[in-house]
């Protein structure tokens, strides 16, 4: 996997950036996505600004906890949690990065739209996920072989070995699933190929992916004594359809201070108040772990 290197404005310089012009669409980044289904920009964000990444993952992990269907399981202690845009104080940082709304222009076209915040946490104990991807095949992707959705990665601490890195099988975005369970889990008779494949990441603070939720993968045992948050935000193409898997909202006054570059991509409801999520992106084949 190519990584480039992502010498972009710091986050203070993002309200006033324009939408990149055309020679910096993301070359490196396209072929990535297009042969092995994941790239990444090392060096995206400051470990000052990841760390309240971090504390903001954790007030909404521990409020979410606190309420029925706040997280919904995928796998023994592994949590998924959605949240709301307002949640995230570096939310505008992260939408507006050079790097980030370059690959989606690039891949997704230019009116993509921001469908899904939240997080994923594996804490110590947590085993071996089934290999599977995200949602079935689109048609699009089938005949035309075109991504339609991208899933972003961040996360919140320097990942090693014994934290349950995350696995995926390059190239695999383009496997036709018809005899994938749900379209998403391969059968087990697959799994030799993919373990061949796999390639384990081990993402560093500050460090974004882009990955094609198509692409084959796994989240691994955590056998450390620490959690590893992930920060995830999924953009869709026009018409691609994942926004109905998921409950984000913005309050009125929230949207009239987001400047045009991300309230144009935000197609989210708009209300007078929050209300907590309940999480419906529950994916029953992750539940158990791999057996």
């Amino acid at each position: 996997m190519t990584a480039r290197p992502g010498p972009y404005p710091t986050p203070a310089a993002f309200d006033a950036l324009a939408v990149p012009p055309d020679d910096e669409t993301p070359v490196d980044a396209l072929g990535d996505l297009y042969r092995d289904g994941i790239t990444a920009c090392r060096g995206a964000f400051t470990t000052d600004w990841v760390d309240r990444v971090g504390e903001d993952i954790d007030n909404a992990f521990r409020e979410a906890r606190s309420r029925p269907d706040g997280a919904v399981g995928r796998g023994p202690q592994r949590w998924y949690v959605e949240m709301h845009p307002e949640q995230l104080r570096g939310f505008v940082d992260l939408v507006t990065h050079p790097w980030v709304v370059s690959v989606c222009r690039a891949v997704l076209g230019p009116d993509y739209e921001i469908v899904e915040l939240g997080f994923d946490i594996p804490f110590p104990g947590a085993v071996p996920q089934p290999w599977h991807r995200d949602f079935p095949m689109p048609e699009e992707t089938r005949r035309q072989r075109r991504l339609t959705s991208l899933a972003f990665n961040l996360t919140t601490v320097d990942t090693v070995e014994e934290m349950g890195p995350f696995e995926i099988a390059p190239g695999t975005q383009w496997d036709e699933g018809a005899d994938f369970d749900h379209g998403m889990f391969p059968p087990k008779q697959r799994y030799e190929r993919y373990q061949r494949r796999a390639v384990r990441k081990y993402p560093q603070r500050g460090d974004i992916s882009a990955r094609s939720a198509l692409t084959v993968h796994r989240g691994t045992a955590n056998v450390s004594s620490l959690a590893r948050p992930v920060l995830v935000l999924g953009v869709d193409a026009p018409g691609a359809g994942n926004a109905a898997h998921h409950d984000m909202a913005v309050t009125r006054g929230y949207r009239e201070s987001l400047p045009e570059l991300v309230a144009a991509h935000l197609p989210c409801p708009v209300v007078d108040t929050l209300v907590p999520i309940r999480q419906k992106h529950t994916i029953e084949g992750l539940v158990m772990g791999a057996e």
